[in-house]
């Protein structure tokens, strides 16, 4: 019986363990077929991202060539188009004066390095190449194509532009040529058929060129082949006769490729790992028992431990910098306590819901345990808050603040979550403790004190505790009660800047600011009282009131479009559009007159329902335009992706666009980048004229900054409006004279 019973349990165990064993290696077999599934996955990803890569190259190459013949373009219309080259050309015939206008400036270089002035036969009165006189014939130098650029011109009606360009084979290579007839700025020939004069300009495509649209566009190895190379991604030229000329094409940089070779060693690595994990899982199965007795000993911490993060809650930390404290108190060191608020946390969890909220809190709990000193105590207080506490022998700050530099840094990366990657910043506040001479009640305070004040300083940063704070945070929920009181009864009032044609300099809109003067305490800037609203929840109301207020005030300007900043809470309301839509009903005012303008740095946290946002506006035929680009994560995607009715040119940008090359090279290609996806471009912080006339030339259509009108109040913009109206009716009146 005993022998029998031994019999029964020793095959029981047996029947156990081939259990385990067949389940365990049943998970490895899935764990296999799951790792090739993923490789294959990230393969095509890989093949994706290598194709969207080249055709943006391919799209960027296509605006940089129309630029490369738009540069051209624009100088032959300023030199065709004069009253003085008619006069000289037609009338005098005056050599002296052709060759000083028009020969010379093949000299220049950058934008052309030919000038030709040619009959109704075709015969060259002047003809530089480089600034000398060209040798050779012209039908030597040059293929046919340029002569149908010629007739092209010649054909044109009256009524027409007697202007044409495109790309033609000469003698040096490819070349940008653009034909115009010499004519009066007013458009009128003054000479009949057969005695006209055309002015041709050359721009040839050679090697230094093609280097500088290389470095400009961000093009690596950009160059020209001959017209029957093959490539998978190639910008052919074509002559006005469709005969092609050559290939533009460039190096892929295959990202998709770089990313693959980096993921599949980690893939590799990790089944390695997993196999190995298995192995350790047969080895331990012995040690069930004891393994039972330690979760039993877990069991009985679970108290003290967050159970979405497995960190410390809010009580566990608490024993634990009561015992540093006092530990701090015996041996003289220093207990250090950072508080972590998470930003931007609140968006993900609304867009992508609180499944992706919970993944991301354990993964940003994962990766502070890593980062942390080992004596250190790492805590969840709840939502979206953590906090680090550790003891250290230097009495001063700097340990906190080289651990919350690389909690900043890690937490600066982006974050894939299941099949999303999000962006999450951290505002962090650090308080010490010295000889544990405050305790855990005052230290938490202090640190969360501290935290509140980075989080109105701008987020993403570190801030330590001063004593000052306390009354800084007196004078903010004062300042807070103030605006509540402010925006009730309706005491904020508007500015607006002046928004001015970049050719004729006439005022086609405003943009309305908002402005306080604070009853006891004068102006208040607007830095200062709109963070206090953004972060006590009185933003939506503010918002509201300045939009109500700028769209009743344009009703006066029946000609001006009305531009309205709106902020990343009003914008996370999925109402928003409704007010709106309620705002332009009382206001009577038309919805295409109104330009809603929003930071990229909402875009970034909150794609999906950035995108849900522009449609429900733009339904409403309201513009919605893109402001602040340049000053972050500017991207060609948000420009394709959200469709913009406009861009406004951070001035960051614009500041140094007279003295900085490399300011100057960034701006001209976001310009180009813009007109090749068919956006406006407004320029903000012009200051002087000459900076309006670069950026001009550079494609915006629209100006504003103080040298075109400071923010002034709508009586002044009435008065501006009237005097520019005054003067379009005395130009109207001189024109019909």
């Amino acid at each position: 019986m005993g022998v029998a019973l031994r019999s029964f349990r020793r095959n029981a165990q047996l029947g156990r363990h081939s259990i385990v064993t067949a389940v365990l290696l049943s998970f490895a077999l899935i764990v296999v077929v799951v790792t090739l599934m993923v490789l294959t996955a990230i393969g095509r990803v890989a093949d994706y991202s290598n194709k969207l890569d080249d055709e943006r190259l391919w799209e960027t190459t296509v605006g940089a060539l129309k630029t490369f013949e738009s540069q051209l373009d624009a100088t032959l219309h300023d030199y065709a188009t004069r009253d003085a080259a008619a006069r000289n050309v037609y009338g005098d015939n005056d050599r002296e004066w052709i060759v000083g206008n028009y020969a010379e400036i093949s000299s220049g270089g950058a934008l052309l390095d030919m000038a030709l002035v040619i009959d109704d036969s075709n015969r060259p009165i002047v003809a530089y190449q480089d600034g000398k006189p060209m040798a050779g014939r012209l039908e030597d130098f040059f293929d046919a194509s340029i002569w149908a650029l010629v007739d092209e011109v010649r054909k044109t009606r009256v009524t027409g532009v007697p202007e044409a360009s495109g790309f033609v084979m000469s003698a040096k290579g490819i070349a940008a040529v653009g034909v115009a007839t010499i004519r009066e700025k007013s458009g009128r020939i003054p000479v009949p058929d057969g005695k006209r004069r055309y002015l041709i300009l050359v721009r040839h495509l050679d090697a230094a060129k093609l280097k500088m649209l290389s470095n400009v566009y961000i093009i690596s190895g950009l160059r020209l082949m001959p017209p029957d190379t093959k490539a998978n991604y190639a910008v052919s030229i074509v002559d006005p006769l469709g005969k092609s000329l050559g290939r533009l094409v460039w190096n892929s940089r295959g990202p998709g490729d770089v990313s693959y070779q980096q993921a599949r060693p980690l893939v590799l690595g990790a089944l390695g790992l997993v196999g190995l994990f298995f192995v350790v899982l047969l080895i331990l199965g012995s040690l069930a028992g004891r393994r039972l007795r330690a979760e039993e000993a877990l069991a009985r911490q679970g108290s003290l431990r967050d159970r979405l993060s497995g960190l410390l809650n809010r009580e566990g930390l608490g024993l634990d910098v009561d015992r540093l404290v006092d530990n701090a108190r015996a041996d003289g060191s220093n207990v250090l306590l950072l508080y972590l608020d998470l930003d931007g946390f609140k968006e993900i969890n609304d867009s992508y819901g609180h499944g992706t909220g919970d993944q991301l809190i354990r993964s940003v709990a994962a990766g502070l345990n890593v980062l942390i000193p080992p004596d250190a105590a790492l805590a969840r207080l709840g939502g979206d808050e953590f906090a680090i506490a550790f003891p250290s022998r230097e009495l001063n700050h700097a340990p906190a603040l080289r651990l919350a530099e690389h909690i900043l840094d890690f937490l600066a990366e982006p974050l894939e979550i299941g099949r999303r990657v999000v962006v999450v910043g951290a505002s962090i506040g650090i308080a010490s403790s010295p000889e544990g001479r405050i305790d855990r009640e005052e230290l938490v305070r202090r640190a969360d004190l501290a935290m509140y004040k980075a989080k109105e300083a701008g987020r993403a940063r570190m801030t330590c505790y001063e004593t000052a704070m306390d009354a800084d945070r007196e004078e903010r929920n004062a300042l807070e009660l103030d605006l509540r009181n402010a925006i009730d009864r309706e005491e904020l009032t508007l500015a607006y800047q002046p928004l001015v044609d970049a050719v004729s300099h006439e005022m086609t809109g405003v943009e309305a600011l908002v402005r306080w003067n604070r009853p006891g305490h004068g102006p208040v800037s607007p830095d200062a009282f709109i963070p206090v609203a953004e972060t006590s929840g009185l933003i939506e109301a503010l918002g509201l009131l300045v939009l109500r207020k700028a769209c009743e005030a344009a009703r006066q300007w029946p000609d001006l479009r009305i531009s309205v900043n709106v902020s990343p809470g009003q914008f996370r309301n999925p109402a928003f559009a409704d007010y709106v839509r309620h705002v332009l009903k009382n206001a009577g005012i038309e919805a295409e007159r109104v330009t809603l303008e929003i930071t990229e740095g909402y875009i970034i946290q909150n794609p999906e329902r950035t995108r849900q946002s522009i449609e429900r506006l733009k339904a409403l035929g309201v513009k919605v335009a893109l402001d602040d680009f340049g000053s972050g994560f500017s991207s060609i995607g948000y420009l394709r992706q959200f469709g913009f009715d406009r861009i406004k040119i951070d001035r960051s940008l614009t500041m140094d666009v007279l003295t900085d090359a490399r300011a100057r090279d960034m701006l001209q290609a976001t310009v180009a980048l813009a007109r090749s996806l068919d956006i406006p471009v407004t320029a903000e912080g012009i200051e002087t004229q000459e900076q309006g006339q670069a950026l001009q030339l550079f494609g915006c259509d629209v100006l504003q900054g103080y040298f075109y009108g400071k923010p002034m109040p709508d009586a002044e913009i009435s008065a501006r409006l009237a005097a520019q109206r005054h003067r379009v009716s005395d130009r109207e009146r001189d024109t019909a004279a």
